[in-house]
């Protein structure tokens, strides 16, 4: 055995995953065998998806998937190097163009994943000897993008605005302080008090940094994002998103003015040194902008999926906390019940995803249930059906 595998056969995670494997209720790294759908292949039976991000279920849409097949077909399967240097396409300034008309800023700029834009861009904007403020639920995206940085950092409670306003209090008023928060919390579902952090940003003289990877496609006009939907796009000096969620594919862009765009284009590390997002996922996030505002009724449609599916797992006697999107946690309070349940529901054709410690302290254990506009009232009242006896044979609900 080399040190490295004896070193990682004693950490702590490895150690907790070999005795979930060994209570037969591991729920990671399931192959499926199909596309991502409301219904998916997994081990040639029928499942139904209640674990994906794609909330406008556009990621078999033949228009994205004709988009994705042109581009290959005019620039290849790649671009064989950086954004920076040779990696750059006439088709990756369009879609930056149309990404910075959709969030209401003046420029975009796309990079290869989200969290690359995330852990990339927010070392650039804050630094040494300025302050960079976080919800303490925000995206490891972001929370990397806070370790690469040389500011002072600093956690808020979450979605606590009289400790971040304590916070802003303490900071150097002429000094460039960075708030940074999830519009939609991934995990829990909820929204950051986007209203409230513009006032807090407007009277300390703060930047707001607004990640809109889980509200991209579900809230606002034409699904332009929580920004929009809050009216407060222009008091918002950063917007983040990605293309992993709503818009079918893989990638994620920043919006900014064009001074702030400029300027990370030749500082981001995560940019300049890594190779460009493909021809393919290119050419499909460009489709999906058309799919996503020639088809709104997927917007209005997931809309009514959420609702009724949060009426039902209310009534049915879960505990679904604040949420207020398409992603509804319900709350089970251990880990290995947690565990034991996804299991269940997967044995009985529904997939749902665990949030267990560490990603969440042990007493907020949860199952993460999201919806998308294409499920349909059958689908959803089934898995309801069979998420409920799971849960009460557990004694959870």
């Amino acid at each position: 055995m080399s040190l490295l595998s004896e070193k990682m056969g004693k950490g702590d995670f490895f150690t907790e995953s070999q005795r979930i494997m060994a209570l037969g209720v591991y729920p990671y790294f399931r192959p499926i065998q199909s596309d991502q759908d409301t219904v998916v292949t997994i081990d040639n039976k029928r499942v139904l998806m209640f674990g994906s991000n794609s909330y406008l279920g556009l990621t078999n849409h033949p228009k994205l998937k004709e988009g994705a097949i042109n581009a290959i077909k005019k620039y290849g399967t790649g671009c064989a190097g950086s954004r920076f240097l040779n990696g750059t396409l006439d088709i990756h300034l369009e879609l930056e163009e149309r990404l910075a008309k959709l969030v209401g800023k003046e420029a975009a700029l796309v990079f290869a994943t989200g969290f690359t834009v995330n852990s990339g861009v927010i070392p650039c904007i804050a630094g040494r000897g300025e302050y960079l403020i976080f919800d303490e639920r925000d995206h490891a995206s972001i929370i990397e993008g806070k370790r690469l940085s040389f500011a002072t950092t600093i956690k808020y409670k979450h979605n606590d605005m009289e400790m971040l306003e304590k916070i802003l209090q303490k900071c150097e008023y002429e000094k460039l302080k960075l708030i940074v928060a999830d519009g939609i919390f991934s995990m829990e579902g909820d929204m950051a008090k986007i209203p409230q952090m513009v006032k807090l940003a407007k009277k300390y003289k703060a930047s707001l940094y607004i990640d809109e990877a889980h509200s991209l496609g579900v809230f606002g006009q034409n699904g332009r994002g929580i920004c929009n939907h809050f009216d407060v796009t222009d008091n918002v000096d950063l917007i983040m998103g990605t293309f992993s969620k709503s818009l079918g594919t893989i990638g994620g862009f920043i919006a900014s003015d064009k001074t702030t765009i400029e300027s990370i284009k030749h500082i981001s590390r995560t940019l300049i040194f890594s190779a460009s997002i493909t021809p393919a996922s290119t050419g499909c996030v460009l489709a999906a902008l058309d799919v996503m505002a020639e088809e709104s009724w997927r917007q209005k449609a997931l809309w009514e999926n959420t609702k009724h599916a949060k009426d039902a797992f209310v009534a049915a006697g879960f505990e679904i906390g604040p949420t207020e999107s398409p992603i509804i946690p319900l709350y089970v309070r251990d880990n290995e019940k947690t565990f034991t349940l996804t299991n269940m529901c997967m044995e009985d054709g529904v997939f749902i995803n665990p949030v267990v410690a560490p990603a969440v302290s042990s007493e907020d254990t949860l199952i993460r249930y999201s919806l998308m506009a294409t499920h349909t009232p059958d689908q959803i009242d089934e898995s309801i059906e069979k998420i409920t006896a799971a849960a009460k044979s557990l004694g959870i609900i």
